[in-house]
């Protein structure tokens, strides 16, 4: 590894960063304003499956390639959380040739941005019931902030307080405290989006907001260091920023905005990538993500071959792909396939695939990425520069759009099945309605398994990120541990030499 200065110099801001050992670095982007803006591609994935498909690998490849052609590329990621990481999915610093460095250090606590998004919340909450303990002047009826921590722990999911509330645990990533941690561009928009926050409803069912606690500067202060974007390198010492970790299934599932501004301000080219298939991560930066005066020049899919062949055959594989194709070319009509090549993929099966793509017009390239590093996406690279074009983006919902139809559009458009609300749903959606606050873009959250919805069963206002959760069927905020987790495979010597960390 290089030093994480001679990464700082690379871009020219040397002198804007504050050293995490001799590794990783925090960014102070507030002192820097370079007039540059460049382009952003958008790395999205068909439908997910066990085998994963290297979204991540594909991203550091391509930000590689890039700058083995020479160009000034740089890449936006978003932070592990240690509930993947000791659980099932592993971290996420790519794999093979394609990865991110120091491994380890990311994956384990990195920075303590996680650690600090945790505690802010959790002092919140702590701040609400000492509230109402100390006699509930605002008459707070019900508190909608749950307590979080950046673990899987199932038991936690559910929990009644002394008050009666229904209460429980969250994870950190799904949080509200996460998303405005995320979507905020500087320390100001941050109080602003914390002062926004609705925190629970009073006895005449009014929304309470957080700036009646006076809690805001406390948590500011919590924050401030960790709102820095983290700098680190890929493992051709490439620049990345690392910064954020919403899950794309319950949150917004992308990096910080801070870091993508700042990566369009250092670079010409800035890779970024949105969670899970292009159903969740994809359709919220474009719905949500993009109206903060940002947008892709170019959408990427993703995908294997043996992802493709989880669905049986590789044709049926390719009709997931297809449905993902024509979701993004509907938003926007710029997007490129790309196969992320093993070295047990056969020949047979990936020229099937090309002719699959070829008959629908669909332009595919594929990457060797994740055996060879950026000289195994140089053709992708190539395509990609060639590529690029300021489409419009034709969004799903119009903001003016009421609340149900921006449902409804996102579950006919990108789902494709019609909508079915349970009673709650319907319950909270007047709620809305009466206190105004269903006027905001919607955050669906659902399985990430299968594109099709299934019934709305709550929904819940992210007010100081600015927008709507909706929450379909049992999706989980709060995941549990597997029967095998990652973390009966990882290993440590008195030398502190560290295995196992997927």
């Amino acid at each position: 590894m290089k030093k994480i200065k001679d990464i700082a110099c690379k871009l020219g801001i040397n002198d804007n960063i504050i050293n995490y050992g001799d590794y990783r670095a925090k960014v102070d982007f507030s002192k820097i304003d370079n007039l540059k803006k460049g382009k952003l591609i958008l790395m999205t994935a068909t439908t997910p499956t066990p085998h994963g498909e290297g979204k991540t690998t594909m991203s550091i490849g391509l930000n590689d390639a890039l700058n083995k052609l020479g160009y000034n590329s740089l890449l936006c990621l978003r932070e592990p959380s240690l509930g993947p990481v000791f659980g099932f999915k592993g971290g996420a610093i790519g794999g093979g040739k394609a990865k991110v460095v120091p491994s380890d250090d990311i994956n384990m606590h990195f920075n303590g941005d996680m650690h600090a998004i945790t505690t802010a919340n959790n002092l919140l909450v702590s701040a609400i019931y000492n509230h109402i303990y100390q006699g509930n002047i605002l008459n707070v009826k019900e508190v909608c902030i749950k307590r979080v921590m950046d673990i899987n722990d199932r038991n936690l999911r559910v929990i009644t307080d002394k008050y009666g509330f229904d209460s429980g645990f969250d994870i950190t990533a799904a949080c509200e405290m996460m998303s405005i941690f995320c979507l905020a561009t500087s320390i100001s928009d941050l109080r602003y989006r914390l002062n926004n926050m609705i925190f629970g409803y009073d006895l005449d069912g009014n929304p309470l907001k957080v700036s009646l606690l006076g809690i805001t500067d406390a948590l500011i202060i919590l924050l401030k260091d960790a709102i820095k974007p983290n700098l680190v390198q890929t493992l051709e010492g490439n620049p990345v920023l690392i910064h954020g970790g919403p899950f794309a299934n319950v949150s917004i599932g992308c990096s910080s905005l801070i870091s993508t501004n700042l990566a369009l301000k250092l670079s010409d080219y800035v890779i970024t990538e949105a969670g899970f298939g292009s159903d969740l991560g994809a359709e919220k930066f474009l719905d949500i993500v993009c109206k903060n005066d940002i947008k892709p020049s170019l959408i990427i899919i993703d995908t294997t071959i043996r992802s493709l062949k989880y669905n049986k055959t590789l044709e049926e594989g390719f009709n997931n792909l297809f449905i993902h194709y024509k979701n993004m070319s509907s938003i926007l009509d710029n997007v490129l396939v790309c196969l992320n090549k093993f070295d047990i993929d056969s020949d047979s099966d990936i020229e099937k695939l090309k002719e699959l793509c070829f008959n629908k017009n669909m332009d595919i390239e594929i990457s060797k990425a994740y055996s060879k590093g950026g000289e195994g996406a140089i053709s992708l690279a190539k395509k990609v520069v060639s590529n690029l074009d300021d489409k419009k983006i034709n969004y799903v919902y119009n903001d003016f759009d009421s609340l149900m139809d921006k449902i409804e559009k996102v579950c006919l458009n990108i789902y494709h099945s019609k909508p079915v609300y349970s009673e709650k749903a319907l319950e909270k959606i007047e709620i809305l309605k009466k206190n105004k606050l269903d006027n905001l873009p919607i955050c669906i959250a659902k399985t990430p398994y299968e594109i099709n919805g299934s019934e709305i069963t709550d929904l819940k206002v992210f007010n100081g990120a600015g927008f709507i959760t909706v929450y379909m069927g049992g999706v989980l905020t709060m995941p549990g541990l597997s029967k095998e987790p990652n973390f009966l495979k990882m290993k440590i010597d008195d030398n502190e030499n560290i295995s196992g960390i997927s």
